[in-house]
Order: C-alpha cells, then structure tokens, then sequence
C-alpha cells in the first residue's frame, strides 16, 4: 500500500499518443516526512504518520516539538493505517513512489459553499412559474402534512452545504514529474486550489 500528502493545484489535460485528451487534477507533492511509525505490540495497530508542509515553530505545540525534534516543523499531520516496514522517522517520501498507470483512491474536503436552498443543495426544481405564483420560485413545497404531525426525518431541506470530506476511488495517475514533483490524477479532485490532498494506491 501506498499513500502520500499533496497540495491541490489545478485542473489541466494530457495528450495521449493517440492524440486524445485526458482531463487530470495537478497535485504538487512537497516536503512528506514520516514522522511516527506505529506497530501492533507498542500501539496495538500499525500505522504511519506522516507530516507535510511547514509551519513557524511558535504556532506548534510543546508536545508536537517534543514529538518530532529535528524531523522538521509541519503544517499538518495524518496518519495511514498500513503496515509500511520499510519506513522509519525521518524517512522522506516523494513523488517517485507512484508511476503512471497506479490506481488510487484520493480523499480531500470538498468546496464550502456556505448555507445554500434546496434547489442548489439537492437540485429540486421549484414551484411552477405561472397561476399566480409570485415569491415560489425556488421555495422547497410540503414538507409533510397528511396523517402526520411532524416532519419525517431525513427530509431534504436548505442548509449548509460543502466542506464535507469527500472520497473518490478508481482514479489514475497519468503522469508523474519528478523534476516539479507534481502527480496529475486522471478526472476531478475534491476542494479548492491549495486544498490537502491525501492519495492512496488501491493495490
């Protein structure tokens, strides 16, 4: 199994021998040191922990400093419940450990798109557009009535929407650049520019 962290950049396409055009997410991968390797007889579960990016040294806490010691000053930690023997603290981990053609599964948080309507939050189509209807346009109907005397649970209603982690499997690497360290994923990548992406083989 492999993971790795990655900052999302943009959407672009590459061109096949063929000539066709694969639409793919840029992610830059920079700066992913292990910082704690965890094993079943000391934690009781295996796991690694990596750390990326970098952060002043007065916004980490005491024990965070304690923790990693000269490994570095991170932005952010997570953490990969996989065995990994190979890996110990310190080891750093790079774009070089996928290839083209690896099947990943890449997990961010989506867009926050705030508190949002019906029609934008579950795509209702509103109420109809003449016999007198003035200010119904985009209201979401009945929300029960009949026999009851309550609203059923789990009815679709307005509220806030994105910023939800969002998981998508079955995804490609198409190309690796080592000289940028850059992975481009075949399709769409959860989030915004800048957003932490975590990538992890389906192998």
């Amino acid at each position: 199994m492999k993971f790795i962290l990655g900052r999302k950049l943009n959407m672009t396409q590459i061109y096949g021998q063929d000539g066709s055009a694969t639409p793919v997410t840029a992610v830059a991968v920079r700066g992913n040191v292990v910082t704690q390797v965890r094993t079943k007889d000391k934690d009781g579960y295996e796991a690694v922990q990596i750390g990326e990016g970098s952060r002043a040294a007065g916004r980490i806490a005491k024990a965070q400093i304690g923790q990693w010691k000269d490994l570095g000053s991170f932005a952010v930690v997570k953490e990969f419940r996989a065995a990994a023997p190979s890996l110990k603290a310190g080891d750093k981990v790079d774009a070089s450990l996928f290839k083209a053609g690896d099947t990943v599964a890449v997990s961010a948080i989506s867009k926050g798109k705030g508190f949002q309507g019906v029609v934008k939050r579950h795509g209702f189509g509103g109420g109809p557009r003449s016999h007198g209807q003035k200010h119904s346009e985009r209201e979401p109907g009945s929300i029960g009535g009949g026999l009851r005397t309550r609203v059923p649970v789990g009815t679709r209603m307005a509220g806030r929407m994105g910023s939800d982690r969002i998981t998508v499997k079955n995804l490609t690497v198409v190309h690796v650049d080592l000289d940028d360290s850059i992975l481009y994923v075949s399709g769409a990548v959860p989030g915004r520019r800048g957003t932490l992406v975590e990538i992890v083989s389906e192998e």
